[in-house]
């Protein structure tokens, strides 16, 4: 597992909300759901994306955009168009006085809009996430990226707009792969280039040294990983990788890996039917008073204090 294939295993898609818009203009919508994540796809016309707080960017034909929540921003024909429909969070869908307009404004199987052969096609897909890993990822995110047809040669979308609208047994689960391999395709786009100001962890990977240590520490947490160990399993001495690591990354290879496991820890946490033990055993602590000590050592509560917070048992 390489560092970006890490960090996407927590906001892999689980029922992600996904939608086809077809729209004649004029025609706004104000995005106000909160959501951590969000994904529009051009698949026809055109379309603006406002953030309140940015300058607007124009979407057209293969463009991808990713929007970083939770603030509000407007989807429309023109930037100047006044919103018609509000998406409030759990993808209510209002007029902006507050009429439900829902079925009104249904054209099918995830399709919604104002004409059913709208000259606009836009696909939506958007990620609930939570967690310690998950912010990991969007801390590296700006607000607003867009990803132009021109830079990237991806299938993806075309595949994505046939599935979205099918209603078929298993359908869930392929529309949910289909906009992770969606999100990993756009990430890869968005970091190789020099402006993107791609996250250290996401530059080391590429290392030949700090990489395969990275993805070795990311498959198997829970191994009792020294320094000298993992500079034997990437054949190089301590001090090497030491050096390496640090000038990469800023930090030492375990102080990193403290982080991860922690991380990892605070997401199992979550889980309804997790122990101390239990996810102290997942992420390498040797008894559940280790996790604890080290757990309220760097985030300054108990693992138990840490479910009591989220509401768990």
């Amino acid at each position: 597992m390489d560092a970006l294939a890490g960090l996407l295993d927590g906001p892999r898609a689980q029922g992600a909300f996904l939608l086809r818009s077809l729209l004649d203009p004029p025609w706004a919508m104000r995005i106000q759901d909160e959501a951590p994540l969000t994904l529009m796809s051009m698949v026809r016309g055109s379309a603006w994306v406002v953030p309140d707080r940015g300058e607007p960017l124009r979407l057209a034909p293969g463009d991808v955009a990713i929007a970083r929540g939770p603030d509000p921003y407007l989807v429309a024909d023109d930037p100047a168009t006044a919103p018609q429909i509000v998406i409030h969070p759990g993808q209510r869908c209002t007029t902006p006085d507050g009429v439900d307009v829902a079925e009104m404004m249904s054209l099918g199987v995830r399709s919604f809009g104002n004409s059913p052969d709208g000259e606009t096609i836009l696909l939506t897909g958007t990620y609930n996430l939570e967690g310690e890993i998950s912010q990991r990822l969007l801390g590296a995110l700006p607000t607003l990226l867009v990803v132009r047809a021109d830079e990237w040669n991806c299938p993806i979308i075309p595949l994505l707009a046939d599935e979205i609208v099918k209603d078929e047994p298993g359908q869930e689960a392929v529309l949910d792969r289909l906009l992770d391999l969606l999100l990993i395709a756009v990430l890869r786009a968005w970091f190789a280039r020099p402006e993107a100001a791609a996250p250290a962890w996401y530059k080391a990977n590429s290392d030949p040294v700090v990489g395969r240590a990275l993805r070795m520490l990311h498959n198997n947490p829970a191994h009792q990983w020294t320094v000298a160990n993992l500079a034997s399993a990437v054949g190089v001495s301590r001090a090497a990788l030491a050096r390496r690591f640090a000038e990469l990354l800023g930090e030492p290879p375990m102080t990193y890996l403290t982080s991860w496991r922690l991380a990892l820890a605070a997401d199992l946490l979550r889980e309804p039917e997790a122990t101390v033990g239990s996810v102290a055993q997942q992420v390498g602590y040797g008894s559940p008073f280790a996790l604890s000590t080290a757990f309220k050592r760097v985030r300054g509560v108990s693992p138990k204090e840490f479910r009591a917070a989220l509401g768990r048992p």
